[in-house]
């Protein structure tokens, strides 16, 4: 009986040494997946498990190590988002071009993450030029409100990074038979203008209730206004955001506005701008809709405006299509069918 009571107390003392290990390695600022192959494309999700001593999280700004190149963040839902870009230290093959320059910072930024949640962080990007075996480290500032706080530590090379306080999340570069085959746009929605991923295959979309709309890619006329070139990128299977592009020209004469957007395709689609300004990239939600001046022509496109489509039901891919219902102010509700091209639009 005592020996019985013995083990159940070193069991009892294990299983709390093993709870106590597991909360301080949740603690940090970690990866989801904490490996990557060589010359592969990946989306490096951040998993952000606690705010700053109980206060929630307002931003978070991750930098990028060399040899983690093209990255492209995934928009949040009431974040503002903000890409750094400066200079590589050498230059990397992008499907036969030379790219010498590309996203060194991602800032999420005016959030509001309570202390009582828990949430993930998305870059996709490519690993390249890397040796396996490296660890490459991203530096992670958390901020809430005026405080701060740094994961930034880096271990010396052979050393134990377990036993510091605040460590740098850690990708380790693993061997692998498979060199990049990898798909470079981020949910379709292409920050640069050019990207590499072509899929191909049907979901089969439900188009019902969509009778009045035209056929993919042809143009819709509602009022003064002529709503043709729409088209939908690609996605990374299971990424949850999509983008979509068309163009809008008022043939009237008084100006209208592109209200609101939905689309059964998705839980949410919201119209946003992206605007690049001393080498700083940032998005953000048009709540107000765009305007679409009389005799003008408006046009959404990668890179400037575009819809983001949020919570997508199924990824989008080549082949496939994407209804939306745009609501223009005097023009009313268009009915229009986006085709799912490639992740370069073509």
């Amino acid at each position: 009986m005592k020996i019985s009571k013995t083990f159940g107390k070193t069991c009892a003392l294990a299983a709390l040494l093993s709870a106590t290990a597991i909360a301080g390695a949740e603690a940090h600022v970690t990866f989801l997946d904490k490996e990557a192959t060589q010359e592969s494309t990946i989306l490096a999700t951040l998993q952000l498990p606690h705010g700053c001593d109980g206060k929630a999280t307002t931003e978070v700004r991750v930098k990028l190590p060399e040899g983690f190149v093209f990255a492209k963040p995934q928009p949040k839902a009431g974040w503002e988002l903000e890409v750094i870009k400066g200079d590589y230290q050498k230059s990397y093959d992008n499907h036969g071009d030379k790219v010498k320059t590309g996203a060194v910072e991602i800032r999420w930024k005016n959030g509001n993450l309570s202390d009582d949640f828990y949430d993930t962080f998305v870059i996709q990007g490519k690993v390249s030029g890397v040796e396996a075996g490296t660890s490459l480290a991203f530096p992670v500032t958390q901020m809430c409100g005026d405080t701060v706080e740094a994961w930034d530590q880096v271990a010396k090379e052979g050393g134990d990074a377990h036993g510091m306080k605040s460590p740098a999340p850690l990708l380790k570069v693993v061997a692998g038979e498979d060199h990049g085959h990898g798909h470079d746009d981020m949910a379709g929605m292409d920050m640069t203008g050019k990207a590499g991923m072509d899929m191909s295959g049907k979901t089969g979309m439900d188009m019902s209730g969509m009778g009045a709309a035209a056929p993919a890619g042809e143009a819709v006329k509602a009022g003064d206004l002529e709503v043709s070139g729409g088209f939908a990128k690609a996605m990374l299977p299971g990424q949850p955001v999509g983008g979509g592009f068309f163009t809008v020209k008022n043939n009237g004469q008084t100006d209208d506005r592109l209200v609101s957007v939905t689309s059964p395709a998705a839980g949410e689609v919201q119209i946003h701008e992206m605007v690049t300004k001393d080498n700083v990239m940032r998005m953000r939600q048009l709540k107000d809709g765009i305007a679409i001046a009389a005799g003008q022509t408006l046009k959404l496109e990668p890179g400037n405006l575009h819809l983001m489509f949020q919570k997508v039901k199924t990824p989008f891919k080549q082949g496939d299509t994407v209804p939306v219902t745009l609501t223009f102010e005097k023009a009313g509700k268009v009915e229009l069918v986006l085709q799912v091209l490639s992740a370069q639009g073509k």
